[in-house]
């Protein structure tokens, strides 16, 4: 019997969790002033502290898929491994959909309750008219207490392109697993390679959406709850799309160079299709609560 059959394999002390936590804090950090700079016309250092966590983040991530791969292919997982690797990716999807929650939470209080309070529901009539005279109880606020205006976002175009993009992408990435689970690796491989190239295409449309939100519509973070809410919402979406893309570049490039999935072991592939899964139903709640209702 091998050792890795024997007992849980514990790997050795490693580096790449404090280089993730330098990468959020650097992304997190140059996000913020980056946000405080633009509004006060100042040169956007951020956006440069932005880019070097990114960087810091997808090293990170290659880094630390490598060393797993190395660990698998080297035969130290035995089934409780592979069982820790699943909970812990149930746990971490979890942890994703408690993380959209607030936010979905944080729009349903401003719409539900927070709007209607401030046009006079619940007997709040003079508080309404103390805090926000003559304000327009309606959904999306395109005007704020300052008097800036701005434009909602249509569900029509880009975001409905956006949202038949993601359902084709998980059309051909389940096609892909239909793939794995039989040993057609040509077909693994041309679906896998149909789903990156859909989800760089949302990434571009999302990209082109937010150019026009800025220039067209005067719709920017600064623009009220509406736009705290929508630049949140489908930001924090597009950063897990772009996530779930890099894990399915790295299996798809792990067959293409080296494949040792076989048809019953292949969780990586399985994990990166759960979360991508996950990013698509969190796109169509997204697209009815955000830019359709």
């Amino acid at each position: 019997m091998s050792i890795a059959h024997e007992k849980y394999y514990v790997p050795h002390q490693s580096h790449w969790p404090i280089v993730g936590a330098l990468a959020m804090l650097f992304i997190g950090y140059g996000a913020a002033l980056l946000v405080i700079q633009s509004s006060a016309g100042r040169f956007p250092f951020g956006s440069l502290l932005l880019i070097v966590g990114f960087l810091i983040l997808f090293a990170m991530l290659f880094g630390w898929f490598s060393n797993v791969i190395e660990e698998s292919t080297s035969g130290l997982y035995s089934a409780q491994m592979d069982r820790s690797f699943r909970q812990g990716m149930v746990w971490f999807i979890f942890s994703e959909i408690m993380f959209f929650a607030a936010f979905f939470g944080a729009l349903f209080y401003t719409r539900m309750i927070s709007v209607p309070w401030l046009g006079g529901a619940s007997n709040n009539v003079m508080t309404g008219e103390i805090l926000w005279p003559h304000f327009d109880a309606v959904w999306p606020l395109v005007k704020t207490p300052g008097g800036t205006e701005t434009q909602a976002m249509p569900w029509a175009g880009i975001p409905l392109y956006n949202t038949l993009i993601l359902l084709a992408s998980s059309i051909t990435l389940q096609f892909a697993h239909i793939g794995i689970e039989k040993g057609r690796y040509l077909q693994v491989g041309f679906f896998m390679m149909l789903t990156i190239v859909l989800g760089l295409l949302f990434l571009g449309f999302q990209g082109y959406e937010y150019i026009h939100a800025y220039d067209d519509l005067g719709l920017r973070l600064d623009s009220g709850v509406y736009g705290n809410t929508f630049f949140l919402l489908t930001g924090f979406h597009g950063l897990h799309v772009t996530l779930g893309t890099i894990f399915i570049i790295v299996v798809f490039l792990r067959i293409l160079v080296n494949n040792t999935f076989t048809t019953n072991r292949h969780f990586a592939f399985q994990a990166a299709a759960w979360y991508w899964h996950f990013v698509d139903v969190v796109w169509l709640t997204l697209f009815v609560f955000v830019y359709v209702l």
